[in-house]
């Protein structure tokens, strides 16, 4: 399950590193080049509102094939795309079915025990972002090999097999809500009106992978720019630095588990914030400042993982028969972030450079730290 949702995952990020080469083969600006991270982002955010919620009335292993199926077929869209059109139909598509990954996160955690619920969820999630994070270095290393293409039809291969292991290997489970798909959509709305948790925890969560993303758009431009010089496979390799901070995700599991996960998400969302004072550091690509930005990428990778799966855990504690909704209420709002953050530095890039782009991901990293404190002081204060 957790091989399962970094394969599905990683197709939305394998641009990332590779914007300037789609852009030069496909003639596309700089802007509409950055835009194929925006899309896969939205495409994902769509597809968590429309679909994840299906968990909670269709059998789940039958769903999660089926989304997978699909991610493969429109991954051959990408990889043949002759425009930039297809290319963006392409990779919103991806984007919408590779939800998959959203569909068996909730199906580990109900087939966990309570108790371990966090250190399962830690485990599945660690795929997931390494699925993430390793797409960067795998996306630079092919398209050294083959071209840029080459990596959508190897991934869309390998979702074809993953399709077929998970109907295999996983058991059956439905949990139906008894509810027909508009009002099963209309539930998963009204959730955070009735759910404090999750109002608080989908804040917090779009904020910070707002900020993950601001620093993922903008490293490419930055390292194939004057400042760096560098090639499509090497900066794929930054994705292994950044991979370091997964183990973020196993450790913040368990101390889910022992009660800890609003500490911990306390604790990470000021190191967000002090990441970003490494990464402005790191914009001159000379000796000592390719360190601080390899720091600033580890601190921030660590925090925002540890964050994330600190929320999931609080969120699947609340309402078990609704894990899909709640996931897909909390994961809508987590890669909205995203895409805001994405799209914000697409347009802050051409104004203010990296600076101007550190600017924003500590400003966002900010709100996350005042998101946090506002939720505690909540929690503190007594209800008449």
């Amino acid at each position: 399950m957790s091989v399962a949702t970094g394969l599905a995952v990683a197709g939305n990020y394998f641009a990332q590193p590779l914007l300037d080469v789609i852009g030069h083969d496909l003639h596309l600006s700089t802007g509409t080049a950055a835009l194929v991270v925006t899309v896969a982002q939205s495409g994902y955010g769509l597809g968590l509102l429309l679909l994840v919620p299906l968990g909670d009335l269709l059998e789940r292993r039958r769903l999660a094939v089926v989304l997978c199926t699909l991610t493969a077929v429109f991954l051959t869209v990408t990889a043949s795309a002759p425009n930039g059109t297809l290319l963006l139909i392409g990779t919103a598509l991806t984007g919408l079915s590779s939800v998959a990954a959203q569909v068996v996160m909730p199906f580990a955690a109900t087939l966990s025990a309570p108790a371990e619920r966090g250190r399962t969820v830690g485990t599945v999630m660690t795929g997931l972002l390494l699925g993430i994070l390793l797409a960067r270095t795998a996306a630079g290393l092919l398209a050294e090999l083959g071209g840029w293409r080459t990596v959508y039809w190897v991934n869309a291969a390998l979702m074809l097999l993953i399709a077929l292991l998970l109907r295999l290997r996983l058991p059956t489970l439905r949990t139906s809500a008894g509810l027909r798909y508009p009002a099963l959509l209309r539930s998963t709305l009204t959730l955070f009106a009735h759910e404090p948790v999750l109002r608080w925890r989908a804040a917090l969560g779009a904020l910070t992978f707002a900020a993950f993303s601001v620093l993922w758009t903008a490293a490419a431009f930055l390292l194939s720019g004057p400042a760096y010089g560098w090639q499509e496979s090497t900066i794929g390799l930054l994705g292994l630095v950044g991979a370091a901070g997964s183990l973020a995700a196993s450790t913040a599991g368990r101390l889910a588990d022992r009660g800890l996960a609003h500490r911990v998400s306390g604790v990470c969302a000021v190191l967000l914030l002090g990441s970003w004072g490494l990464l402005a550091a790191g914009g001159t690509g000379s000796g000592w400042s390719l360190t601080a930005l390899l720091a600033g990428v580890v601190v921030l990778d660590l925090a925002v993982q540890a964050v994330h799966v600190s929320n999931q855990n609080l969120i699947y504690g609340v309402r078990p028969e609704a894990r899909n909704r709640l996931n897909s209420a909390y994961m809508t709002s987590y890669f909205a972030g995203g895409a805001a953050g994405s799209a914000l530095t697409s347009m802050l890039w051409g104004l203010g450079g990296w600076a101007g782009v550190c600017t924003l991901g500590a400003g966002l990293s900010a709100a996350a730290v005042g998101v946090w404190t506002a939720e505690r002081l909540r929690r503190r204060t007594p209800r008449p």
